[in-house]
């Protein structure tokens, strides 16, 4: 998701459990594409106090206004997409309304935005990868970038917007390509194989999974389900080169799959894809390191779940777990300053197989891209209980594997 792997990758090569996707259900979009939106941010957020706590600002009412929403899918398999869906999205109701599809992108599985939002990223989710940069203004694509490995699956734009970070899952390597003033993308600084550790338990190689910075800026973490390791890197911003400064390690075999950040910076949430748990992180932002507590219930029994992403609210009260086999979400109370999760309950998604997972940009709604039944599910958040509500019947989009509203 991210990105996102699945259970078929378990019982055969890396490749073919990545595309295993199910029985398939979709319907094309039209062709008409909106103009774009505003951009809209989150809530303020104060700075953290020393112990770590955080506190928001209330924000006021919004009015109910039409954004632009973003479909990743596969376009390589049956019943697939044709490139990126465009659609957009009732910031009150939640409703979903297709508007196009924006061809020419091979496998677009996963998208990110510039912080400045001119620019949609994406990567080309084959063996031969790629990431692409599209203008959104007049969703013009910019550009296509070899990432140098098979099957990237995650990408991230670094906060300073000066760097594209992705991740190779199939090759279980990390890279960083240089973005222009434009949003176009240069020639790729850096590829890092992850070789150490060798992989162990049932996997069959490194499979880099997620790439992202933290919250202070200062480093990137690699999240590799075939080591069962989050690999840390400091950044250099000259070079685009990346230099490793630490390793953290999950129990074997658990398949760490995406990482989130506490918004206070002092502690993260790792799914673990293979052996179904949540892992409570704590992070030194001095040195980068990443210490791995004790694995956590998804409260989704014993059965085949493979959570999938974690989400985490900017005022670091909730979190919410996608559970792909469960087809749930999980909702946690965030307590102790970030340092503990509570199981509150687990909530159905009216889909299958929910492989990505999304806030709006006030928090007001989230999407869930339910990869096998093909559609996309939206939940009106309440911002003080973290309770969800389904916003109506899920929207159809072939093969959904990535949701992206902005």
């Amino acid at each position: 998701m991210n990105s996102g792997a699945d259970p078929a990758r378990e019982t055969g090569g890396g490749w073919r459990r990545r595309r295993f996707v199910g029985a398939l259900a979709g319907i094309a979009a039209a062709t008409t594409v909106p103009a774009p939106a505003a951009p809209r941010t989150r809530p303020a957020t104060t700075a953290p106090p020393a112990d770590g706590s955080l506190t928001t600002s209330a924000p006021a009412p919004a009015p109910s206004t039409v954004r632009r929403l973003f479909l990743g899918t596969y376009t390589s398999v049956a019943g697939g997409g044709k490139g990126i869906g465009l659609a957009t999205y009732g910031t009150a109701t939640g409703s979903v309304t297709a508007t196009g599809t924006l061809t020419g992108i091979g496998d677009p599985s996963y998208l990110a935005a510039h912080p400045k939002g001119h620019t949609l990223y994406a990567v080309d989710e084959r063996p031969e990868g790629a990431v692409t940069a599209v203008r959104l203004a007049d969703n013009r694509v910019l550009g296509t970038r070899s990432t140098g490995g098979a099957g990237p699956c995650h990408l991230s734009v670094h906060p300073s917007g000066r760097w594209l970070l992705s991740a190779n899952y199939t090759s279980g390597s990390v890279v960083v390509h240089p973005i222009d003033a434009s949003g176009a993308l240069g020639e790729r600084t850096d590829l890092v194989a992850h070789s150490s550790p060798a992989p162990g338990h049932s996997h069959d190689g490194p499979h880099a999974h997620q790439f992202l910075t933290s919250p202070d800026g200062g480093h990137v973490l690699a999240v590799d389900l075939g080591t069962d390791t989050v690999y840390t890197y400091r950044l250099d911003q000259a070079k685009g080169t990346l230099t490793e400064v630490s390793q953290a390690h999950t129990r074997p075999g658990a398949g760490p799959r995406h990482l989130t950040f506490h918004p206070a910076g002092r502690f993260a949430y790792l799914a673990n894809e293979v052996d179904n748990t949540v892992v409570v992180c704590a992070y030194d932002p001095a040195s980068g390191r990443l210490t791995p507590g004790d694995p956590q219930s998804t409260g989704t029994g014993t059965g085949t779940n493979y959570p999938a992403q974690i989400l985490v609210t900017s005022n670091g009260s909730y979190a919410y777990l996608a559970n792909r086999g469960h087809n749930s979400l999980t909702r946690y109370a965030v307590e102790a300053a970030g340092a503990r999760l509570r199981l509150l309950d687990t909530v159905p998604v009216d889909g299958d197989f929910p492989r990505h997972v999304a806030f709006s940009p006030d928090e007001g709604l989230l999407f869930t891209a339910n990869q096998r039944s093909s559609t996309v599910s939206v939940f009106h958040v309440d911002g003080a209980s973290g309770e969800l509500r389904r916003a109506g019947k899920p929207f159809t989009s072939p093969v959904a594997v990535c949701a992206l509203p902005l």
